[in-house]
């Protein structure tokens, strides 16, 4: 690769704008809004009060119509912020968690040295293509076509077979040694060198660009493990590889989302059964550094996991690390395969319209976090909720926008206090109990304040819960309660059931002293002034 233009190679600068989002950088200096694919502000380089500058996600890049200004992460933080070119790739290095390097024009030894493992790659997936189809792949090319694959599928993805000899050590004997193993198709052995992948059905791995830079192969004979890739090496890198992306690039805008299946099978399956934005990552290693690729593309993720316990975890696992991605035009989702083990099995028993409906029925964010902190916790105790709400909290503060991470703990108060304290009244095996009736108005007005101001409601649930409201229905008018107006309203009310408390004691203890009972005047004396005592709050109250 071509050293850039102010001397450095270009290696960094490349990883900064794949790990970081265009969209990202600039909104952090202008507020952007998306209108159809691209996003829009007004110019920081010129003034205006009608926005004309526009950013496009995808590619990488940002143009003013007003005044021309056109460019990448890099210029625009130059511009904006007045910074050097090192300054410049400084900020936007911390920004994206890398460590500057020390910058110095890529030698052409090296540019050399990774043509010749590119073109490595290239002829061993050529053979390994031609070995699919000979004597010895019988048995691979049957298990592949048993898996649902066609020849066309297989010439797409050149899908092929490692035999069971040394075929690459033998076939680029007049290689060097040293550039075979930094490919990692080939090891050195006490007796000299030999293949890395052997009985092996192997799939090539694409860079975004479409280089062969890896493979992976997998058994066939049943051993473990099920799956092996190539290593890290100068051209390839697991954690920033995404398999399927390639072909999926262009999908995954026509569809506005990716798809992450577990499996480079079931990756292909889905791409070729109308769901081309699949992708997945290599083995069950999703990473940061996946996400942040995906996110460039389009932050509409799916999640689509096997519907055990493993694929369970995979899916809290995926949580935990999207969640510095989230944003509030992000729509992250989870789908689990039922009727089958993995989408590839859906897709062959059942077909494409059964694999869309468990894709369109993907529970939210939202609710996916909250049914694993309730699978995971137990929040029928005052110690789970504690732990819950921790675990809550934790993934919440990932999210790096204060509004929307404000949302996200309104709307999770909401759900604790609606849940987790019991406040719907439960009528099965509970004997009825008469309680004190209040007009429609004041029922919607308590359902609005319990779930506009949860807080205030947590402070009285036990008054609450004895109204017998059922606090779920959000479909009441908007009050423009604060929550100061809010916590008053509750309690004058409650001091208006203490009131026709008391006035109905006082009422039987009155008719007791008619009955001759001597002995109640003085209750009623208590009464009288407890009556009064609240007749004076309430007044203190609406003074306020």
């Amino acid at each position: 690769m071509a050293p850039s233009k102010y001397g450095y190679s270009s290696n960094f600068t490349d990883d900064l704008r794949a790990r970081l989002s265009i969209v990202d950088v600039v909104n952090r200096r202008i507020p952007l809004t998306k209108k159809g694919q691209n996003y829009w502000g007004c110019c920081p380089f010129h003034n205006e009060k009608t926005p004309s500058f526009s950013v496009n996600e995808e590619k990488g890049f940002y143009h003013c119509f007003g005044c021309g200004e056109h460019g990448d992460i890099i210029s625009f933080t130059m511009k904006s912020e007045n910074l050097d070119f090192r300054a410049a790739i400084t900020e936007l290095a911390d920004m994206a968690g890398l460590k500057m390097p020390e910058y110095k024009p890529k030698p052409a030894a090296q540019i050399a040295r990774e043509e010749s493992y590119f073109q490595i790659m290239k002829n061993a997936a050529d053979i390994y293509s031609q070995y699919l189809y000979s004597s010895d792949g019988t048995h691979a090319l049957e298990y592949i076509r048993s898996r649902g694959f066609n020849d066309e599928m297989i010439k797409k993805y050149h899908i092929g077979y490692a035999p069971k000899n040394n075929i690459i050590s033998t076939k680029f004997i007049n290689s060097k040694q040293d550039t075979l193993i930094a490919t990692g198709l080939c090891r050195r052995g006490d007796y000299g060198m030999y293949d890395f992948f052997r009985d092996k059905l192997m799939f090539p791995i694409f860079s975004a660009n479409g280089q062969i830079v890896a493979f992976s192969g997998r058994s066939l004979d049943g051993s473990e493990p099920k799956y092996i890739n190539t290593s890290d090496t100068e051209i390839f890198h697991k954690r920033q590889t995404i398999f399927g992306l390639n072909f999926a690039r262009d999908a995954i805008h026509r569809a506005n989302r990716s798809i992450i299946v577990e499996g480079q099978i079931d990756a292909i399956q889905m791409q070729c059964n109308g769901f081309g934005e699949t992708v997945a990552p290599l083995g069950t290693a999703l990473t940061e550094e996946h996400i942040a690729i995906l996110c460039k593309s389009n932050r509409n993720i799916t999640f689509c996991f096997d519907g055990d316990g493993a694929g369970q975890k995979a899916a809290a696992r995926a949580a935990n690390i999207v969640m510095p991605f989230v944003r509030d035009n992000s729509e992250i989702k989870f789908a689990f395969v039922t009727g089958g083990k993995d989408p590839d099995e859906v897709l062959k028993k059942s077909g494409p319209d059964s694999m869309r409906k468990i894709i369109d029925n993907a529970t939210s964010l939202v609710d996916f976090l909250w049914e694993i902190t309730n699978k995971n916790y137990n929040t029928s105790t005052p110690g789970g909720r504690t732990q819950a709400e921790k675990f809550l909290n934790d993934l919440i503060n990932k999210i790096t926008d204060n509004n929307l991470r404000r949302e996200y703990n309104h709307e999770y108060n909401a759900k604790k206090f609606n849940n987790w304290h019991k406040w719907k009244k439960n009528t099965e095996n509970t004997p009825e109990i008469k309680l004190p009736e209040i007009d429609s108005l004041a029922q919607n007005t308590l359902i609005y304040i319990v779930n506009k101001f949860p807080e205030v409601a947590e402070r009285y649930c036990d008054f609450l819960s004895t109204l017998n409201i059922n606090y779920d229905n959000e479909s009441v008018s908007d009050l423009s309660f604060d929550q100061s107006s809010a916590e008053k309203f509750i309690v004058s009310l409650k001091i208006k059931k203490y009131l026709e408390k008391l006035n109905n004691q006082k009422k039987e203890m009155v008719i007791a002293g008619l009955s001759g009972d001597s002995s109640v005047i003085e209750k009623i004396t208590q009464i009288d002034n407890e009556i009064n005592k609240s007749i004076k709050k309430l007044e203190d109250l609406s003074s306020i």
